[in-house]
């Protein structure tokens, strides 16, 4: 009855929720619309402020659902004298687009074949040998699959592992129960459990937040970052995938690490893990059976990828570098078949790489089905599970921030920030927007926050001769440190839908790690970046 109470009370904040934001929505955007600014604001930059202001209403609300809002500007724009409908439409599908869509595909087969769980038990298997070390495998293995795909997809491998193991210790506890007053321990064991249970979906969904941090494709906010920044910045040098890795791998590491510590302070001692440890991974990795050779070759496959990604531009430490970029390699072929200079230095992205691998997927037997034919390592049937709402949300994003320059609206927020901003010291300035932007995400959506704020900080650093990656890198990083609410980011409400976790519990222990993410952005700008 509890159960069937609560279900029809989320339907009625649901709807209510609904509700109000279709009537805010349409008020906010009819209220800018016809709100005097004065002759420093064109009427394209108003128009587009009042349909951003829509929008923004309708993805925290989600009025109608989200990837229907993302698409509001192929028609808004237009009809608003914004922009033309060939011009937002190349924001839905750019290099980056297709960069995020080879990402998925590749992840798919990653699924496809099995071989997710067995990177992620061999990991745990090597590292879980106490409750903390446990933690730190699960961490390890949630962190690393994020770097390569999303951070949505590598929470849901990792949660039905979780899950998994806390159900087999909590049979071993119950099994292996001693003692005069087993009533009282029974007690302690469950509490123990509820705190082991806790801080292992905390530790899944924070790892996949912060493994996605380190390579552009672990998360759409960082693509978002490149694609805004060439846009903004064309003639300036692009950042690739490997450079933002080398670049963000430090500043991952210490967070990572500062996470692990914080989260097993709170852990129990659980006598009886003695005789879980021992069994449970090794259990599951001998379940799984012997590598197939679909597996082995989507390794293979996956393995490249990551390295043609990280070393298609030059490996360097400040002025020294380690490795040319097989990149450069790709110009001089491209000049010698005739192309310009500027042509060769710009065909090559690493979103080339990420389309050329899931065509080579579609061509690689991997195994016999049962009636005899081929199985390819990719098939069209496995592409149809492609969130595509996600890339319409992504292409929204793209859409708001490309309007945002091409009206000057960027450049009126940029002018009016660096007015107020023009006193701050750096490290203030960099601090105020960490903060801005990790507790924006935790109730808006941190790809339409990239996408709405990254262009005016773009803007203001113009405006304070600052370089713009010192604030616009930062900020990017920020939305992804949102770890108080469900909310917040996909990996926290997947964790939460587990059912292991109280909306307070997880705020008490996101806003400690929400403030050190603020201190240690604002440190590793001013010392390294």
């Amino acid at each position: 009855m509890t159960r069937k109470n609560e279900a029809s009370n989320h339907r009625y904040r649901l709807k209510l929720s609904k509700s109000i934001g279709l009537v805010a929505g349409l008020l906010v955007f009819v209220l800018i619309l016809f709100l005097p600014t004065g002759e420093s604001l064109s009427p394209p930059a108003k128009r587009l402020a009042a349909v951003t202001g829509l929008m923004a209403i309708f993805w925290l609300s989600q009025t109608i659902p989200i990837a229907a809002t993302s698409l509001i500007p192929i028609a808004a724009f237009p009809l608003l004298g914004i922009q033309t409908a060939e011009d937002v439409s190349h924001s839905y599908m750019n290099k980056s687009i297709l960069l995020f869509l080879g990402g998925f595909i590749i992840a798919l087969g990653i699924e496809k074949w099995g071989l997710h769980k067995r990177i992620a038990l061999y990991i745990i298997r090597v590292l879980g040998m106490s409750l903390p070390r446990l933690i730190l495998g699960f961490m390890l293995a949630t962190a690393f699959l994020s770097m390569w795909i999303s951070n949505t997809a590598s929470t849901l491998l990792m949660l039905p592992i979780g899950l998994a193991m806390l159900s087999s210790l909590e049979s071993i506890i119950h099994q292996n129960g001693t003692g005069k007053n087993k009533t009282d321990q029974s007690e302690k064991s469950q509490s123990d459990l509820k705190k082991v249970a806790t801080i292992l979906m905390l530790a899944i969904a924070y790892s996949a937040s912060l493994g996605g941090m380190a390579t552009l494709v672990g998360t759409p906010t960082n693509i978002q970052f490149q694609q805004i920044w060439s846009d903004q910045f064309p003639d300036m040098d692009e950042i690739s995938a490997g450079e933002w890795t080398f670049t963000v791998a430090p500043v991952v590491f210490i967070y990572f690490m500062a996470t692990w510590c914080y989260l097993i302070c709170f852990l129990p001692s659980v006598p009886e893990l003695k005789h879980f440890r021992r069994s449970y991974i090794k259990d599951k990795i001998h379940a799984l059976g012997k590598t197939t050779r679909a597996e082995y070759l989507m390794l293979l496959v996956f393995s490249i990828t990551a390295l043609l990604w990280i070393l298609r531009t030059p490996v360097k430490w400040g002025d020294e570098i380690y490795f040319t970029g097989w990149g450069i390699w790709g110009e001089k072929y491209l000049l010698y078949l005739g192309a310009t200079k500027i042509f060769a230095a710009k065909a090559i992205h690493d979103s080339t790489v990420a389309i050329a691998m899931v065509i080579l997927m579609f061509m690689i037997p991997a195994a016999k089905k049962e009636n005899g034919d081929t199985d390819y390592l990719m098939d069209w049937e496995t592409t149809q599970k492609i969130p595509w709402g996600i890339l319409l949300l992504i292409g929204g994003g793209f859409a708001i921030a490309n309007a945002f320059k091409a009206t000057g609206l960027s450049l009126w927020f940029g002018s009016l920030l660096a007015t107020y901003a023009a006193n701050w010291p750096l490290w203030l300035l960099i601090a105020v927007i960490c903060f801005m932007m990790t507790f924006l995400t935790e109730l808006t959506s941190n790809v339409a926050t990239v996408s709405a704020v990254l262009p005016i900080l773009a803007s203001t650093a113009t405006e304070m001769n600052l370089d713009p990656r010192m604030i616009m890198i930062p900020a990017t990083l920020a939305t992804s440190c949102a770890f108080m609410l469900p909310v917040a980011t996909p990996p926290n409400a997947i964790v939460f839908s587990s059912g292991k976790i109280e909306i307070a519990t997880m705020a008490k222990y996101g806003i400690v790690l929400n403030l050190f993410g603020v201190a240690l952005l604002t440190i590793f700008t001013m010392l390294f970046l």
